[in-house]
């Protein structure tokens, strides 16, 4: 059974950092993609950043850049939102998302853990 769960979720200030990690277990493919999405209360889900397993590309979401970084640990299962500068609207439920392919996309979401940036 595929799982995956985030951790690293909690309340900071503004300008702090936080660092979010999503644990992938149950995995029987080499080759995925994991994303980190956010949803803020009234907001639709939207995509900050993902990152290729094998090759290693990321793609960040513009608003985040310079402040958000992703990574993996391939030998963990484990990849990485590391966010620092952090701003009151980056405040949202953080999801990690991989994507697999077998034959069709494939998607498998985590629980999401809370980031919630105080003034």
């Amino acid at each position: 059974e595929v799982q995956l769960v985030e951790s690293g979720g909690s309340l900071v200030q503004a300008g702090g950092s936080l660092r979010l990690s999503c644990a992938a277990s149950g995995f029987t493919y080499n080759d995925y993609s994991i994303g980190w999405f956010r949803q803020a209360p009234g907001k639709e889900r939207e995509g900050v950043s993902c990152i290729s397993r094998s090759t290693g590309s990321t793609w960040t979401l513009d608003s985040v850049w310079g402040r958000f970084t992703i990574s993996s640990d391939n030998a963990k299962n484990t990849a990485y939102l590391q966010m620092i500068s952090l701003k009151l609207l980056d405040t949202a439920v953080y999801y990690c998302r991989a994507e697999v392919w077998i034959g069709a996309f494939r998607y498998f979401w985590g629980q999401g853990t809370q980031v919630t940036v105080s003034s």
